[in-house]
């Protein structure tokens, strides 16, 4: 592993670390300090120190990225050479896949493994490409048989190179910016053996500043030099000749993009690039299939160095955005009054008493105990008309015999303005007025274990500090629902008012009392679980206190140690924005992101077990008693931030793991399901499945609806 460093002390520490802790030992590591003025030598010498393993290389002089990686490669010794920026990192158990891969695969001269993006907010993005790395047959196979690999970043760091292959080949980096270019083109394209590694490997690290691709400066003109190093490797190599349509198309776009990027070229030599790249683009010209319209208008562009025309068309494309963004928002304005004045005017008509309007999840489709409720009162309440509120893409999830109403439209508001009963589990509408004979229903969204409503009013970061707010939401309601003694007390603290709590149940999970095996194995199979294999679903809650997105455990590495009959559905709560399984993951029959899954409830019953932090969906799931266990990485900072009304540690349902190495040995051990876990579990239903007979919905209906008692228990 070659590691170059210059400037990035601040990152170096985390990158060797990702290294020298991998549980593949068998490496040298070349750490080249660059002539770097802040600490980067110290700290290398510091690590050598340390571990054997780390070979110090220090340069008499700045030399640049791409001579200090031939720097380290004179010192490699190893079978295989790897390449790591000092400012990016390797994801746990990388080299150990990698070792794995080389040794399937017969040892390749080039494996290529997959990348994700990792930002300054937490989030994580993987390669949108990573299809092309699709571990299909044949294993091993030249460029020729997979010419997609060309359309990865052309960057040295996302492979692993057999040394021979590199020294045979006389592979070199040359001065300069782009120094991967010319590098890697030669490489793949030189390269009888090449295989592919559908696994993240190197987290690469976005700055804000301090990156090459981020400074302006001439030394992004080296761009060109780099292009004519790879034409005269094809010059020199004729066999290698129907490469060079791919290349010099590669070449136009990565012109075109350093040229039109920020942040890159000094204002004052943006024509002067331009013209260059015209003069590279006529030395270099080769035949090319018919391009697209927009493709055909950019090589034209480069073609005449047409710097005015392209500031011309910048300034047409802006303009014509602004003004696409000021008609929309006149429309918006214009529907917004529109549908303001049509709600005022439904309010002013009479009730329509049969109508019950429901709603869960902000409109994410037809689920949560609202979902419950719109079923059971359909068959228990005669000549009963309900409508469902589902934004567009869900409309498919609610079924056919409720009217489905689109939040913000006219249907939604006559609904809301007319209907009988309002029966939801979240906050009103803002600008919504109860009107007298409304009957309101608030469900709730399962039983409070975190502090919610006043409960919070302290605790900034949970977002809700308006008492006045809190209070006047409670006071439009007529009925709140309540599975166990513990919420019923919640909701007298949270949401002080003079509602009527009904300590029936859990109304979505009555489907949970009497599963249907053969339901069960359809949607396993729907989801590409084989029969053998235990399904865990992870479905972690939000955290009002993150400003970017949940870090989950690294599932892949999991999995890998668990081994293959296990698998994962993974479920990112809806107000994440984002999956927990990389985007443009490759589909995984062990991974398996659920996140778009219009039913939560249909994957609990999909699944063996549940794996989930402070989330209420464990109070639930109890009532199937299957495993539960309570990963959380965060305990300390949840309660500070939005603080927990249960003991969840004290009273857990099953075991309770606070790292990633805990949960894994708790499956691997099998103290998951064993005997201890079902105890607590029996527990844990005691006390918050009380009244969880199958049959909660029927008695919130025949209260609300029918005005029935519920029977004596």
């Amino acid at each position: 592993m070659i590691v170059p460093a210059h400037h990035v002390e601040a990152y170096l520490g985390a990158c060797l670390d990702s290294v020298l802790g991998q549980s593949f030992g068998d490496l040298e590591v070349i750490a080249v300090d660059d002539r770097s003025p802040d600490g980067c030598g110290e700290l290398i010498d510091a690590y050598a120190a340390r571990d054997g393993r780390v070979v110090p290389v220090h340069l008499a002089e700045n030399a640049g990225l791409g001579r200090a990686r031939n720097a380290g490669l004179a010192r490699a010794t190893g079978e295989y050479v790897l390449f790591l920026d000092g400012d990016d990192t390797l994801t746990p158990d990388a080299l150990h896949t990698l070792s794995d891969r080389i040794k399937e695969t017969d040892s390749p001269e080039i494996l290529v493994f997959d990348y994700a993006r990792t930002y300054l907010s937490g989030e994580v993005l993987r390669n949108q490409l990573a299809a092309e790395l699709h571990e299909g047959d044949p294993q091993v196979f030249t460029l020729a048989e997979r010419p997609g690999l060309l359309r990865l970043l052309m960057v040295v760091w996302n492979k692993a190179y057999r040394r021979d292959f590199v020294e045979r080949t006389g592979l070199t980096f040359p001065p300069g910016y782009y120094e991967d270019t010319p590098w890697t083109f030669p490489a793949l394209m030189s390269a009888e053996t090449i295989a592919v590694l559908d696994r993240v490997c190197v987290h690469y690290r976005q700055r804000r500043q301090g990156s090459i691709l981020g400074t302006v400066s001439h030394r992004h003109f080296d761009v060109f030099d780099q292009y004519d190093r790879v034409f005269a490797f094809l010059d020199a190599h004729p066999e290698l000749e129907r490469w060079r349509p791919v290349v010099f198309r590669r070449m136009v776009d990565h012109f075109t993009a350093v040229y039109t990027k920020p942040g890159r070229l000094p204002a004052g030599e943006r024509a002067a690039f331009l013209h260059r790249a015209r003069d590279q683009y006529r030395l270099h010209r080769t035949p090319l299939p018919p391009l697209g319209p927009r493709d055909r208008l950019r090589h034209a562009l480069v073609r005449h160095g047409s710097h005015r025309a392209f500031g011309a068309l910048r300034l047409a494309a802006r303009a014509s955005g602004r003004a696409r963004r000021t008609a929309r928002s006149v429309k918006a304005r214009a529907r917004r009054s529109g549908l303001r004045a049509h709600y005022a005017l439904q309010r002013r008509l009479p009730l329509r008493e049969r109508d019950a309007l429901f709603g869960a999840a902000d409109g994410h489709g037809y689920t949560h105990h609202p979902a419950a409720l719109e079923r059971a009162a359909r068959d228990l309440v005669p000549g009963l008309r309900t409508f469902w509120i589902t934004r567009a893409e869900h409309r498919h999830t609610a079924p056919t015999a409720t009217r489905r109403v689109t939040p913000g439209s006219a249907a939604y508001f006559t609904a809301l303005a007319r209907a009988r009963y309002l029966v939801t589990d979240g906050e009103p509408e803002p600008g919504h007025v109860k009107r007298r004979g409304q009957c309101v229903v608030q469900t709730g969204r399962g039983t409070p274990l975190k502090l919610v409503g006043a409960e919070v009013l302290d605790r900034p970061a949970a977002g809700t500090t308006d008492v006045n707010r809190v209070v006047a939401t409670a006071d439009q309601w007529d009925y709140a629902l309540s599975g166990n003694r513990h919420t019923t007390l919640t909701w007298e603290r949270a949401y002080p008012a003079a509602y009527t709590v009904l300590e029936y149940g859990q109304p979505r999970a009555d489907a949970f009392h009497s599963p249907d095996p053969a339901a069960r194995e359809r949607l396993r199979e729907a989801l590409g679980l084989a029969p053998d294999v235990t399904a865990l679903l992870y479905a972690p809650t939000y955290r009002d206190h993150r400003t970017g997105p949940h870090h989950p455990p690294d599932l892949d590495r999991m999995l890998h140690r668990l081994g293959p009959r296990f698998a994962v559905l993974a479920r990112a709560h809806p107000r994440c924005g984002a999956p927990l399984v990389a985007t443009g993951t490759a589909p995984s029959t062990r991974l398996i992101d659920v996140s778009a899954h219009p039913s939560v409830e249909r994957l609990c019953l999909a699944s063996d077990a549940l794996i989930t932090d402070y989330s209420s969906l464990m109070v639930e799931y109890a009532v199937l008693d299957r495993p539960i266990v309570l990963y959380a990485d965060d305990w300390a900072a949840f309660e500070a931030a939005r603080g927990l009304s249960v003991d969840l540690r004290g009273c857990a349902p099953g075991p309770v793991a606070c790292d990633e190495d805990d949960l894994t040995t708790i499956f691997a051990s099998g103290a998951w399901s064993g005997p201890g876990s079902a105890a607590r579990r029996a527990a844990f239903r005691t006390r918050f499945c009380p009244w969880d007979d199958g049959r909660a919905a029927e008695r919130v209906v025949r209260r609300v609806f029918l005005g029935e008692e519920p029977p004596a228990s």
